[in-house]
């Protein structure tokens, strides 16, 4: 079946086709402590899961992409925890450390794999990425700045969904943490503005400021006057950031690493230091004089986004973040016709660990499909 197929197939259909799917029987060999999940291995759990999505009052009052983002999270929120799962030698307790942190991953693969759409595969694996939140909210510091903080990741009235569907589904005998700490986690978000919606930041600029700073303010409304715009790209490569910016950012001048690489005469294997040295120093140029232009580059790891960013807001910079993947069969043409294309194994090598950006890194986000 392909993500066509699956969106109209019933929860039965997309249970079935999963059952075949090799990270499927990989859950069902994957035990989990008893004291969590006494309803046994994490493919028992995860039907159980599914199980209780149409059981959910809400549910009929989704529209039926909502139901189908809320059953793909179900059926990948545990899927890597046979890849994370740890014996204690001493104790004999099983745990899964980073488990939402790999299962982004995973199911970020799996969607491109059937083509799903780049805006709903997303959706989809940062609700699997953060889908344990809720039940521990009250032993964060600042409720309200959690709910806020995710509001512009996941649709909270969705994760709050998921998470009451993922407590009943389970043995009653493991169910440590009451209901009562989810719906704690809805009162929050609604009183705060963000329980159906992202948090309502008074500027672009204030949601920029509120996810830098270590002790944010929600109430500090900053001045928006910025002295240029930067737009940066982001992509695999052969995704196609050239095409989208001679498209629609004709104008400006750019900073180019594979630009400046074939400049120095330098292979993407080589050291890139003297490349990267080079590449923020145009920047600053640029920045200095208050031109916008744009930085084209890969920057698929929000790390290595955020020491770009870092330096363009200390020139009070506004940042653009522009994320360009096509569908990953045309990617992969479109890379082979390149000049020096990228090895296919690297390119699917690098997808995997791609971190498209979100609205938390700029002041502006597109994503396109090329």
């Amino acid at each position: 079946m392909n993500w066509q197929q699956l969106q109209q197939a019933t929860l039965d259909e997309i249970m079935a086709w999963a059952d075949a799917q090799s990270w499927c029987r990989a859950m069902a060999d994957c035990a989990q402590d008893a004291g969590w999940h006494s309803e046994g291995d994490v493919w028992t759990h995860t039907k159980m899961v599914c199980r209780q999505l149409p059981q959910l009052e809400e549910w009929p009052s989704l529209a039926r992409h909502e139901q189908i983002v809320l059953i793909f999270t179900a059926l990948f929120h545990d899927a890597a925890k046979p890849l994370t799962s740890q014996v204690d030698p001493d104790t004999g307790r099983i745990t899964s450390p980073k488990h939402a942190v790999r299962g982004e991953q995973l199911v970020r693969g799996v969607l491109r794999d059937l083509n799903c759409d780049l805006a709903t595969r997303e959706e989809i694996a940062r609700l699997v990425r953060y889908h344990g939140r809720p039940a521990f909210l009250l032993e964060r510091s600042d409720p309200t700045y959690e709910v806020v903080r995710l509001s512009w990741l996941v649709n909270n009235r969705l994760l709050y969904l998921f998470a009451l569907a993922d407590t009943r589904g389970r043995d009653t005998a493991s169910m440590t943490r009451p209901e009562e700490n989810l719906h704690f986690w809805k009162l929050m978000a609604e009183e705060s503005g963000c329980f159906d919606k992202p948090y309502p930041f008074a500027n672009d600029h204030a949601r920029f400021q509120f996810y830098r700073q270590p002790e944010p303010n929600l109430h500090y409304v900053p001045h928006e006057e910025f002295a240029c715009t930067v737009t940066m790209l982001s992509g695999l490569p052969g995704s196609g950031k050239n095409t989208w910016l001679s498209r629609h950012r004709a104008d400006l001048p750019v900073v180019s690493l594979d630009d400046i690489r074939g400049e120095l005469d330098i292979e993407p294997t080589d050291n890139q230091g003297e490349v990267v040295q080079l590449a923020r120093e145009r920047c600053r140029e640029y920045l200095r004089a208050e031109t916008s232009f744009a930085f084209n580059a890969t920057n698929l790891l929000k790390q290595t986004r955020q020491r770009w960013i870092d330096l363009f807001a200390d020139y009070n910079a506004r940042v653009e973040l522009v994320y360009v993947e096509p569908p990953f069969e045309r990617l992969l043409e479109q890379n082979k016709r390149r000049g020096n294309p990228v090895p296919e194994d690297v390119v699917r090598r690098l997808a995997g660990k791609c971190e498209p950006p979100t609205w938390t890194e700029g002041h502006r986000l597109i994503l396109s499909a090329g």
